[in-house]
């Protein structure tokens, strides 16, 4: 999809509205928890994964703990104004539990949050919330889309894509076409 504004608030409104356009994703991962696989997806060529095991993040101002599930990020190998990262936090059984989810760890992911839409969808099949919105992440303006899809057997998985000001909008093509290919595996 092409953007003739070349406009990263549009980037990010046209990501998960259904839009799939075809783009090299063939490289399958599978995220883990427990040794029990929770869902895949499909990184596109010359992406790069990283993954994370569980951890704690200090709130500074409020000085407690909040816990962050293992992460599984991807990212263009040569451009860091993309990143997309997955999370399945256990205990979370619900969409509505994600959202909590989401505003406990919120301003570690984006300063200054502003939402600009919500809407339901359907993403592998299955229930998904999708909220869009802009802030600001290390000083520099961003663009974010945060999913929370509802997996069988009281699971969930949250997705957040963020798109740096000034990000070539034809990853918004990469982006859609990993959604596109996610698949629940339990």
């Amino acid at each position: 999809m092409r953007f003739l504004s070349g406009s990263t608030v549009a980037a990010c409104t046209a990501l998960w509205l259904g839009a799939l356009a075809p783009a090299s994703a063939d490289s399958p991962v599978t995220y883990t928890d427990t040794g029990r696989a929770l869902f895949s997806f499909s990184v596109p060529d010359f992406w790069a994964v990283r993954t994370g095991g569980p951890r704690e993040i200090e709130d500074t101002e409020l000085g407690d703990l909040r816990a962050v599930a293992r992460v599984m990020a991807i990212r263009p190998v040569t451009d860091d104004n993309v990143w997309m990262g997955f999370v399945s936090p256990a205990g979370v059984t619900s969409i509505e539990g994600g959202l909590q989810y989401l505003e406990d760890i919120d301003k570690f992911l984006v300063e200054d949050p502003s939402i600009s839409s919500t809407s339901d969808t359907r993403i592998g099949g299955l229930p998904a919330r999708v909220i869009r919105g802009a802030g600001t992440r290390d000083g520099r303006g961003i663009n974010f889309t945060a999913t929370v899809i509802d997996l069988p057997n009281g699971r969930v998985a949250v997705a957040v894509a963020i798109l740096r000001n000034g990000a070539d909008p034809a990853y918004v093509d990469d982006l859609n076409a990993v959604f596109a290919s996610f698949r629940a595996l339990q």
